[in-house]
């Protein structure tokens, strides 16, 4: 009996917001998709694998992740699609007809085992369609548009799908011809093959099998290693500090957001003084100076550039790093405007910026009490820390 796995890994990455596509983001010195792939190569019932990646990234991913990993069963490496189905489509179609088995499995989820990927080819072979997943643990509630709850859905058949799954190489064909003949799109492979008529065997997964989709995501990954292999991770913080004096015929921004005032802050950029204090509060956290260095104000390239696309620059240096950021808090003091209306505003814009979650980011508003020019109304001081943990083992 021949298997062979499809392992899709098309992904751009754009949740995490890194600039690095999540399959190549680094876990414990590996990337995501390697930890997969080692997997697959390591177990015995798995006899070729077929990689699906960007096409301007096959020659890299050959180069990089097989050769250097030495993964011999990876057998081809071709151009995914558009949509993950029709990237494992183009996986199909590279199939020779010398197949018994066809294993579907995430190439963002690292933490698949060996014993997992056997029981789903020893149950496939049996039932011709099977897939992983695990209970959910959690209250499920059904709502309308209006996010009224119509009703609480009953938990104890319910499942929270996962991958790998796997399916006679005959039927995940047929299911995957009828979607397009009908121009369908499924959530998973396991929903076509349902379309078909095809009953689909749930087995249990794990709740470690975890697909690497956000930040918080890798976060979780490093902890799940550190329990599993005894590693370090290291929490830093920094802080950061930043002024600005008032200046006429200038916009006042703060946070990424344009405050209602009669002047804004001088600067060479857009003069976002907390943006500032919140870059040099990351990059100190990680030992990579401060914001000056990086994008001086000297270089015309950054005359009235926004601030926001710094923090983005800001963020994608730590990440290469091997850092991830979890906490910002930052203190604002100026007389006027009165900011305290646009603290929870100003606080959720840095959140999206920066992938992270609401209660992730603190902005409090300060006055000085009338003392010092910040009294005087003459300008505004800020005040950051941020929080960063390392998203490698030092060992």
């Amino acid at each position: 009996m021949k298997t062979v796995a499809i392992i899709p890994a098309g992904g751009a990455g754009r949740r995490l917001k890194s600039g690095i596509a999540k399959q190549y983001q680094q876990l414990e010195k590996l990337p995501v998709l390697v930890h997969a792939l080692k997997v697959l190569e390591q177990t015995a019932v798995i006899n070729e694998i077929i990689l699906v990646v960007p096409e301007s990234d096959i020659e890299f991913v050959r180069k990089e992740f097989v050769i250097k990993n030495d993964l011999k069963k990876v057998a081809k490496i071709i151009a995914g699609g558009t949509e993950r189905q029709d990237s494992v489509r183009n996986g199909l179609a590279a199939i020779d007809n010398q197949c018994d088995i066809v294993l579907v499995h995430d190439g963002v989820r690292p933490f698949v085992t060996s014993e997992m990927i056997s029981r789903v080819v020893e149950v496939a072979c049996e039932c011709q369609a099977v897939a992983v997943g695990v209970p959910p643990k959690d209250t499920i509630k059904e709502t309308q548009n209006d996010d009224l709850v119509v009703k609480t859905v009953p938990r104890q058949n319910l499942w929270l799908v996962q991958t790998p799954q796997a399916f006679t190489f005959a039927v995940l064909k047929e299911a995957y011809e009828a979607a397009y003949q009908n121009d369908y799109y499924g959530t998973d492979d396991a929903s076509l093959v349902e379309r078909i008529g095809v009953r689909v065997k749930m087995i249990a997964g794990s709740y470690e099998n975890i697909k690497i989709t956000t930040p918080e995501d890798l976060i979780i990954a490093e902890a799940l290693l550190k329990n599993k292999f005894g590693g370090e991770m290291q929490i830093r913080t920094g802080f950061g500090y930043d002024s600005h004096r008032f200046a006429g015929g200038r916009k006042l921004i703060l946070g990424g957001i344009d405050i209602p005032h009669d002047q804004g802050l001088q600067g060479h950029s857009d003069a976002d003084a907390l943006i500032h204090a919140v870059c040099d509060a990351i990059l100190g956290a990680v030992g990579a100076g401060d914001i000056g260095r990086h994008f001086p104000d000297t270089d015309p390239a950054y005359k009235g550039i926004s601030s926001m696309i710094l923090l983005e620059r800001v963020r994608e240096m730590i990440m290469a790093k091997y850092f991830c950021i979890i906490n910002i808090d930052a203190s604002i003091i100026m007389e006027k405007p009165k900011l305290a209306p646009f603290a929870g505003e100003i606080a959720a814009n840095l959140a999206k910026a920066l992938n992270l979650s609401a209660a992730a980011v603190n902005v409090k508003a300060k006055t000085n009490e009338g003392m010092g020019f910040v009294g005087r109304k003459e300008g505004v001081v800020v005040f950051a820390v941020a929080t960063v943990m390392e998203r490698k083992n030092n060992g």
